[in-house]
């Protein structure tokens, strides 16, 4: 299931939404990286500065940015790391659920990560798509939990023993937004119910 055999061009074709999220964020990386070089500014203030996901004393974040800080990354290693987990991961999630309701649970479980991370922390300097990919994590607990024929057993183990490093990591390693990742966690989990909801009531 979290397997991929597709040749480029199927990937494109069965999974656009995917597609434009992993473009969007390796896009916005490598622009950050050439107006960085360009400017002498580093990149990772251009990113805080005109994306990111920024709160202080005095200072509360735009609501702009809330989505914006979740297609920027802190470094070449955060955006491998995040942009391999939706390459490999997600794919699944769009064909169950289909591409508007897919992008929708994507952006929204980013969006409540930012949520989260507004609500617990009182100064907080965040980027990256984690939460999103949380969200998609919790749906796929959803399905874990009340669709169990949706996984093989193999899928099943792959994805218990994820979540469980995640969790892990997400509490032990320094300077990690857990609540980023619990947010949107909770928002992809809760809005896979409502699916499921909507969907069995037609």
């Amino acid at each position: 299931m979290f397997l991929r055999y597709e040749s480029f061009r199927e990937y494109v074709c069965f999974y656009p939404v995917n597609t434009a999220i992993l473009a969007a964020i390796v896009v916005a990386h490598a622009g950050f990286a050439i107006a960085g070089y360009v400017s002498g500014v580093p990149a990772y203030a251009l990113k805080q500065v005109y994306g990111g996901f920024l709160k202080g004393p005095g200072f509360e974040p735009e609501y702009w940015r809330y989505l914006s800080s979740v297609f920027l990354h802190g470094d070449f290693g955060h955006l491998l790391f995040n942009a391999f987990a939706v390459f490999v991961f997600a794919p699944p999630l769009e064909r169950v659920l289909g591409r508007f309701r897919y992008a929708f649970l994507f952006l929204f479980s980013g969006l409540m990560g930012n949520v989260f991370t507004n609500v617990f922390y009182n100064e907080v300097s965040s980027l990256g798509a984690s939460g999103a990919v949380y969200g998609v994590f919790g749906a796929y607990v959803y399905f874990m939990m009340f669709r169990r024929r949706a996984f093989d057993d193999a899928s099943r183990k792959k994805l218990q023993t994820l979540l469980i490093v995640g969790v892990v990591y997400s509490i032990v390693v320094p300077g990690i937004n857990f609540y980023a990742h619990l947010g949107g966690f909770v928002g992809g989990l809760l809005l896979t119910v409502l699916y499921n909801r909507v969907l069995q009531g037609r």
